[in-house]
């Protein structure tokens, strides 16, 4: 009897805590699917664990979970090293952008997409010492415990990781406030098919160019002419829910990330309030050398034109 009350705590205790887990595991790990896994896995080890000793069950949870989801980061970064050069990068044309569920698109637009993969770039003790620290105020000291490490180097991680995120931007805020009322523009006129709001932030000479994983065709890979431009632009119209803008090398550009997974990069160059190049970017090699960092403090265009 004792023990079916035991049972029965232990299962109420976890399900208060199920979100709060769930929150942290998605964040660490970018996925629904690996959340629930770690948040499962977290059970396992629960009610394999003599918890008469545990004195804040929440805090032991939190542990448990953000340990499970640094081994499953750390297997996943291995994966990565061990499968480098192996495959050839898969064109555009035949990845699925559009099958991804409704429940983890909206669940990555809702952290932010841009920020998902700036995590994604980071070492599994960076990304788990921001998380923790910066969006779920994990004392260091806790941190420091689950990674194994001291305070000073929880610190330090979390610091480094920041700064990857907030990037090294060269451009002002202001005109980097400037460049995003364009971008925000362009895809917002996108978003709604709306041509002529297209062409208003192109320039007339706008140049898009492509790399071969973007546009399998050598002859398509560079075209010139906002209205060239706008009317490939409008054929990629499904595919535009996934883009948000982000910084890129320093300036405002767009990425395309279903779940928070990097698919395109658009490093846009502005001009005197126009689109005067656009490079598309899908090589894999080449996603991986580029500078991304999120705009939280680059005021949106909406925030801009109510003022």
């Amino acid at each position: 009897m004792e023990s079916e009350k035991q049972s029965e705590w232990l299962v109420q205790r976890f399900e208060e805590n199920r979100t709060h887990m769930r929150a942290i595991a998605y964040r660490l790990l970018g996925s629904v699917n690996e959340a629930e896994d770690a948040v499962q896995e977290a059970w396992i080890r629960l009610i394999r664990y003599d918890t008469r000793d545990v004195e804040n069950l929440g805090g032991w949870l939190t542990t448990v979970v953000s340990r499970v989801c640094l081994d499953m980061l750390r297997a996943r970064a291995s994966r990565r090293e061990e499968s480098i050069g192996e495959h050839a990068p898969e064109p555009v044309a035949n990845r699925q952008v559009g099958g991804d569920p409704e429940q983890e698109t909206l669940l990555a637009d809702s952290v932010g997409l841009a920020l998902l993969v700036v995590l994604d770039r980071l070492a599994p003790p960076e990304r788990l010492a921001f998380v923790l620290h910066d969006i779920f105020a994990v004392p260091f000291a806790e941190i420091a415990n689950i990674l194994g490490r001291s305070t000073v180097s929880a610190r330090q991680l979390a610091s480094r990781a920041r700064r990857r995120i907030q990037g090294s931007t060269p451009a002002s805020p202001g005109h980097l406030a400037s460049q995003r009322r364009v971008v925000d523009a362009f895809l917002s006129a996108l978003r709604a098919g709306d041509l002529d709001g297209i062409l208003a932030v192109l320039d007339p000479d706008v140049v898009r160019r492509a790399d071969h994983v973007a546009v399998p065709s050598a002859a398509d890979r560079e075209i010139t002419g906002a209205a060239l431009v706008a009317k490939e632009a409008l054929s990629h119209v499904k595919e535009v829910q996934f883009a948000r803008p982000a910084i890129v090398d320093g300036s405002v550009g767009i990425i395309l990330a279903p779940r928070g997974q990097l698919f395109t990069v658009i490093r846009c160059t502005v001009t005197a309030g126009k689109i005067v190049e656009m490079d598309v970017i899908a090589d894999p090699d080449r996603l991986r050398q580029l500078e991304l960092a999120v705009l939280d403090n680059v005021p949106a265009a909406r925030e801009s034109t109510s003022k």
